[in-house]
């Protein structure tokens, strides 16, 4: 497991992560679904958010400080647990959006990409890690 610092250091950014995701949801609603649609805001809105990933980690992984590809890996593996339990904690018991209607954002049959979202956010530290040649 990644040391204290490095963890430490991942949680921040991954707040950033998190108020990025915010305010590329703020966006979604307020302007690309009325102009675009909700499916179609949906998909941009989810590669739009996916690149901000990458570019985040990109900008944070030398201070991050991960001393292997294994911890930007783990870092990887951190952000998307915390991706995954604030929205769907956040999203049931403070938002009241119900099991179901969390779900269907991942389901590729009905177009939703979201899925895409948890695997940037695991991927994007590794590459960033290469990238940097660390």
């Amino acid at each position: 497991m990644p040391g204290s610092v490095v963890l430490q250091r991942a949680l921040v950014i991954w707040a950033v992560l998190a108020v990025v995701a915010v305010i590329n949801g703020i966006i979604r609603n307020a302007w690309l679904e009325p102009a675009l649609g909700e499916g179609r805001a949906h998909v941009l809105s989810t590669l739009a958010l996916c690149a901000l990933i990458f570019l985040v980690a990109l900008a944070s992984i030398a201070w991050i400080g991960p001393a292997s590809l294994l911890q930007a890996a783990l870092v990887g593996v951190f952000w998307v647990a915390l991706t995954l339990t604030f929205e769907f904690l956040a999203g049931h018991f403070v938002f009241g959006h119900p099991w179901s209607r969390l779900l269907a954002d991942y389901n590729l049959l009905r177009g939703r990409i979201w899925i895409l979202v948890p695997i940037a956010t695991y991927l994007a530290p590794r590459w960033a890690f290469r990238l940097r040649g660390m």
